[in-house]
């Protein structure tokens, strides 16, 4: 498993707390980037206003730094592209299903 796909996985450790669903089920993450011993996240949120910004990106954070040998995160929250319900991946969808 290379960097960026290890990324991946433990940001799947990472839930939207509203729905139950990781952040990268529903597609929240656009771009990962580990460079030294930093890593950088572009993402973004269900809605501008999202309530649990400061849960989900504390979350990335904390994660990332306590399983990863890094110094740095770097979380870019970005609105474009703008996040549809059409980026939850088919595992998501059966989550979300499963209420």
């Amino acid at each position: 498993m290379d960097k960026i796909e290890q990324i991946r996985e433990l940001l799947k450790l990472v839930y939207d707390p509203e729905l139950g669903i990781s952040i990268i089920d529903l597609g929240l993450v656009y771009d990962v980037q580990w460079e030294g011993k930093t890593v950088y996240v572009k993402m973004t949120l269900t809605t501008p206003g999202c309530p649990m910004h400061d849960m989900i990106t504390g979350g990335v954070d904390f994660i990332l730094k306590d399983r990863l040998d890094v110094d740095e995160v770097e979380i870019d929250v970005v609105w474009e592209p703008r996040w549809t319900p059409a980026m939850i991946s088919d595992e998501g969808r059966a989550t979300l299903n499963t209420y």
